[in-house]
């Protein structure tokens, strides 16, 4: 069927901002930050992260909307538009097959964060304290499966009609109640007793608690916080005007998403302090700490429920705007690539999402015992994207803009109407060399922990 669809736009820098941010601010910045901060270092993984993010990070932002802006085009299309060889249109597909492979698995966990939602509001919050329970609901088919499926409906009503009526009303509406719902769970946490302790050791940088794993850890997070190297903010960029201004957009992205990610620590690390006691280890990583640590945390607080109700409210918008952000990005290259309308190129996505996340779904279940490299399909797809793909995704979008575009027809495009480039010295050097090299040394790390070579 041929496209003939003029190419949806954002109303403006609120709307893409706001879709940005909410790519951005998924499961992995109230999941995965709080652990990886307390597990290395606090204070001092905390700067590292925020000097990661204003450059690193910076850096493969604007080139990712520069690139997405200049060629009207998702991820597959933009780089084919500078040249026909095999790496370009390699680099292309791999940043255009990541929110494929993501989106399945993530919309699994978001019908977990349905389930646990649901037994709060129900006022059942004991039950998900019990030792036990988790793994019981993971492996119930049934179950799991039934609110994947709701999850999975929720994200693609909202694709299904469009991006300013769809992806951008959603996030202007989800994204400030994200930020209202975060400060009051962070002021209740902190004022617990002996929640200052957790505090203290998540905001003040110790150097003696620095490692080189620090800064690994720092590095790959900001992957999965900042949504970079997934092919999202291409296609957003595509759908940016050009009087917007790409640095101003990026920075308040960047102060959205650190900010967030800043919240999850104070939401979860300063409650865990005061119901371990001051054990930093208790904050394990993944579901785990949200499913199985946290509910034990609110059941030993007043007012649990309510806060219960509260938190798994904030997960769900986070989790809803990231599942968003990833499934749009693939409907656009179904749409691009195949000239297929948004109608079908949707359904067709649903169908996917639908086959790869019953995998991960009925992975703790009744797939239980197929592995892949030892790991559970959800593992293993998240393994793939994150600590394989990704990091390849990045390197290819360097050497494109700095071998085949030029660096100096980024800037062009950044500057274009009311734009400016204050960092743009920082954004030459980090374009050229460290972030490939930093996207290497992810890479190489994460593969040689998966296969047990090094520990992490």
């Amino acid at each position: 069927m041929e496209n003939k669809e003029k190419r949806s736009t954002f109303s403006g820098k609120l709307g893409f901002v706001l879709s940005a941010a909410g790519a951005s601010v998924g499961l992995g910045n109230i999941w995965r930050f709080p652990y990886l901060a307390a597990k290395y270092g606090g204070g001092i993984f905390l700067l590292i992260y925020i000097i990661l993010a204003l450059t690193f990070g910076y850096t493969m932002i604007v080139a990712e909307t520069a690139l997405g802006r200049m060629t009207k085009k998702s991820p597959v299309g933009a780089f084919a538009s500078f040249g026909k060889s095999s790496w370009l249109s390699a680099g292309g597909w791999i940043n255009a097959i990541i929110p494929v492979l993501i989106v399945p698995y993530y919309s699994v966990i978001g019908g977990w964060v349905i389930k646990y939602l649901a037994e709060y509001v129900l006022g059942h919050g004991t039950q998900l304290a019990e030792e036990g329970y988790f793994s019981t609901f993971i492996a119930d088919g049934m179950s799991t499966e039934l609110c994947f499926i709701i999850f999975s409906l929720c994200t693609l009503a909202v694709i299904y009609a469009g991006v300013r009526n769809g992806v951008e009303r959603v996030s202007r509406l989800m994204m400030p109640v994200l930020v209202v719902l975060s400060v009051i769970i962070a002021v209740y946490s902190v004022t617990r007793p002996g929640a200052l302790e957790g505090v203290k050791y998540f905001l003040v940088p110790n150097p003696a608690n620095f490692s080189w794993m620090t800064v690994v850890a720092a590095m790959g997070q900001m992957f999965y916080s900042l949504s970079i190297a997934m092919g999202i903010l291409v296609t957003f960029g595509s759908y940016m005007k050009k009087d917007i201004s790409i640095e101003g957009s990026t920075k308040n992205v960047e102060i959205f998403d650190t900010a967030i990610a800043i919240m999850a620590g104070l939401m979860i690390i300063p409650a865990v302090f005061a119901f371990s006691g001051g054990d930093p280890d208790t904050l394990q990583a993944g579901p785990a700490l949200m499913f199985i640590t946290i509910p034990k945390v609110f059941a030993s607080m007043g007012l649990g429920t309510f806060v219960g109700i509260l938190f798994f409210l904030l997960v769900f918008c986070a989790a809803v705007t990231s599942s968003i952000a990833l499934t749009e990005s693939a409907v656009s290259t179904f749409q691009d690539e195949l000239r297929w309308s948004r109608k079908k190129a949707t359904v067709i996505v649903g169908v996917i999402m639908l086959a790869l996340g019953t995998l991960s779904s009925l992975g703790y279940g009744v797939l239980g015992g197929v592995k892949l490299i030892g790991m559970q399909f959800l593992d293993f797809f998240d393994f793939l994207t994150n600590s394989v793909m990704m990091p390849i995704a990045a390197i290819a979008t360097c050497l494109l803009v700095s071998r085949v575009i030029g660096v100096k027809k980024i800037e062009e495009e950044v500057l274009h109407g009311e734009g400016t480039f204050k960092r743009k010295q920082i954004f030459n050097f980090m374009i050229r060399w460290l972030c490939p090299i930093f996207a290497a040394i992810i890479l190489l790390s994460s593969v040689a922990n998966a296969f047990g070579w090094i520990s992490m």
